[in-house]
């Protein structure tokens, strides 16, 4: 009798309030995962959003870097085609051969907007090259002034800010502070994301 009952009620299936029960635990639980889901989202572009910025902000300097030596204040070409003999950082072994890429405001020579780091300049090798190969083929010390021009570039294309979708980064120039919020459109010293949204530590996506 007792295993008939049970078959009795398996048959007549879950009641009302068996039911309600069932759809408010599941409601909890996916209204709980949801903002869990969200965060995850959020984080990933977080992410992506500062290795954007320290991959721009790397092409800036290694920019600047390629410039000691080159375009002596008010020329518009090196002198003889040929770098200036300064000091220069050992990390840089090409300089920027194109001073008409510079105006007479941007005295720090540092880029004047992002697309010549994507188009590239004209370089020149620095000095000799001890391993004897790169991209300007194998050289003598004293056949470097027949080396030809070369186009280096410092970002393969523009990139996308994660937050905002668009390629509408924010800019600051070396004469410019942090808090300036109108580019003066000297060069970019610096970047910025264009959103005002904050990140999860509470920061300001513009701020970073």
């Amino acid at each position: 009798m007792k295993i008939w009952v049970n078959r009795l009620r398996a048959a007549e299936g879950f009641t009302l309030f068996e039911l309600v029960v069932t759809l408010t635990v599941l409601a909890i639980l996916i209204m709980g995962t949801l903002p869990l889901a969200a965060n995850a989202v959020k984080r990933d572009r977080e992410i992506r959003l500062r290795e954007t910025l320290r991959q721009m902000r790397n092409a800036i300097d290694e920019f600047k870097r390629d410039t000691l030596g080159a375009c002596p204040a008010g020329t518009t070409q090196n002198p003889a085609g040929r770098p200036q003999a300064v000091p220069a950082d050992p990390r840089s072994r090409v300089v920027i051969d194109d001073c008409s890429i510079f105006d007479t405001e941007n005295l720090d020579r540092y880029p004047p907007d992002l697309n010549t780091l994507v188009e590239g300049v004209k370089v020149r090798q620095r000095g000799l090259n001890v391993q004897g190969s790169g991209p300007f083929g194998d050289k003598n010390a004293t056949d470097i002034d027949t080396t030809e021009d070369v186009l280096k570039v410092y970002l393969r294309e523009l990139p996308v800010d994660p937050m905002t979708g668009e390629s509408d980064w924010k800019f600051r120039s070396s004469y410019q502070t942090k808090d300036d919020e109108s580019w003066d459109e000297i060069n970019v010293f610096d970047v910025r994301s264009a959103s005002d949204e904050k990140a999860l530590n509470g920061e300001k996506y513009s701020d970073w």
